[in-house]
């Protein structure tokens, strides 16, 4: 996410870091890259330069008061409370107020409406805990209602369509109707993909508004579409007035300008963000959360807040008795395997972590990533995968033939195994850092 920005940006701070203190002449140099880092990301010049010119005032305001901080980490700093606020300051909560609460969804073609009302509606029924039906308006595409469904069935909500149906306006208020008579908290409405320039479609989308009153109405935009998706926005949001923006496939490519621009320019905050095809993969945006993530600085807040959603509090402390047991085995690992990959894309994840954003842009990691290890496991007898000390070299053998693996590879994920539930039970003994240390130099050898 942002990694060509994150690498720009990183570029012009280095250039500052060589530096005693700050100076006119060094702030405009890094002041001219970190402008043209943010036009590279597709973020429109004039916003660039606005951008820009704020961070000069504030590090030369700075000149003769903070001798103790370095210019580097003060540049770091400064761009990041600028683009904190550029983003929009603080998160802003989707508006559920009415009974039920209508949720409008707007946006072009492609860009994820109908897949985002399906995390849309996963989000509120998990974290949120409300009943929500789905209502299908997009009378132009068979195929939106049928996936509609799909992602219904998947998230374990209703559906209220009509294939006989060409009026959006009709089928959405026998939708509220329904929801108020089964006392459904939340009714989402998906509609058809549309352009700006389409002026019949736009007015279709405003009378579907203007009928339902929805309390919140969503622009969903893909942000790898970059400044093109800023300008419609715009175009959208002087016919409807949405009330908030949620940008798709950010784990794909993207450059970062429909972020940093979109609030800047329709004056209207991004809510959601999606980062995968999972229904699972929906955010709240936190401004201050995706400055640390542009600036490699990770987000460890919601790497923490997505490893609580998966692990149970009591499953926990089971897992801490058994590692002070030194009782931790093949089972637990396996568990705590199927766990992380709950988590999410283990490339976002370690662009989450602190200064592991540029290795994650060199290194393919995903869920198969754990499929020689799940293999190895899987292979092995229950009564192995409790006992480890089980494991001598004709069971290992039969491992290796059942897991399609070498036995070299079986012999290496069993010592890396080993090793590891040693380092864990002597930390959890109070043996400190010195032991596990000690621990490592000897998986070296």
């Amino acid at each position: 996410m942002f990694l060509n920005l994150n690498e720009r940006l990183e570029q012009a701070f280095r250039s500052l870091r060589g530096s005693g203190r700050i100076t006119e002449l060094n702030v405009a140099e890094a002041i001219k890259d970190i402008r043209r880092a943010l036009v590279e990301a597709d973020v429109n010049y004039k916003i660039a330069k606005e951008f820009t010119d704020k961070v000069k005032d504030k590090a030369l305001g700075t000149e003769n008061v903070l001798k103790s901080v370095k210019p580097g980490e003060l540049m770091v700093k400064i761009v990041f409370d600028e683009l904190v606020e550029l983003m929009g300051s603080q998160a802003e909560g989707i508006n559920l107020s009415g009974s039920p609460a209508i949720v409008l969804i707007a946006g072009l073609q492609g860009s994820g409406k109908t897949t985002f009302t399906g995390k849309l509606a996963s989000f509120l029924k998990s974290k949120r805990n409300k009943s929500v039906l789905l209502t299908a308006c997009d009378v132009y595409r068979p195929a939106a209602i049928e996936q509609l469904k799909v992602l219904a069935e998947t998230v374990g909500v209703p559906v209220f369509a009509d294939l006989e149906s060409k009026d959006p306006v009709s089928i959405a208020k026998r939708a509220m109707e329904e929801a108020k008579s089964t006392g459904v908290d939340v009714v989402i409405v998906d509609t058809a993909g549309r352009t700006s320039v389409d002026e019949e479609m736009m007015d279709e989308i405003s009378r579907l508004k203007e009928a339902i009153k929805p309390s919140e109405t969503l622009f969903v935009v893909d942000s790898m579409t970059g400044q093109d998706a800023v300008n419609t926005a715009q175009a959208f949001y002087e016919r409807i007035q949405f009330d908030g923006v949620v940008l798709t496939k950010l784990d794909g490519d993207t450059r970062g300008g429909a972020a940093l621009s979109i609030k800047y320019t329709v004056g209207k905050p991004i809510k959601f963000v999606s980062t995968g095809e999972k229904l699972d993969a929906l955010d709240v945006f936190y401004p201050d959360r995706m400055a640390q993530r542009i600036l490699g600085m990770g987000d460890i807040v919601s790497l923490v807040e997505k490893a609580q959603e998966q692990f149970d509090e009591q499953e926990v402390r089971k897992m801490e008795k058994k590692i002070r047991q030194n009782k931790f085995d093949f089972n637990d690992f396996f568990g705590q395997i199927q766990q992380i990959k709950k988590m999410g894309d283990i490339t976002q994840l370690m662009g989450m972590m602190p200064g592991m954003g540029q290795l994650s842009k060199n290194v393919e990691i995903d869920d198969k990533a754990f499929g020689k290890v799940e293999a190895i496991i899987q292979s092995m007898t229950p009564q192995e995968r409790t006992n480890p000390d089980l494991l001598n070299m004709a069971r290992k053998t039969r491992i290796a033939k059942g897991s399609g693996r070498s036995l070299h590879e079986v012999n290496a994920f069993i010592k890396q195994f080993e090793e590891m539930r040693k380092m864990m039970f002597l930390m959890s003994k109070g043996q400190g850092m010195g032991a596990m240390m000690q621990q490592m130099k000897n998986f070296k050898r």
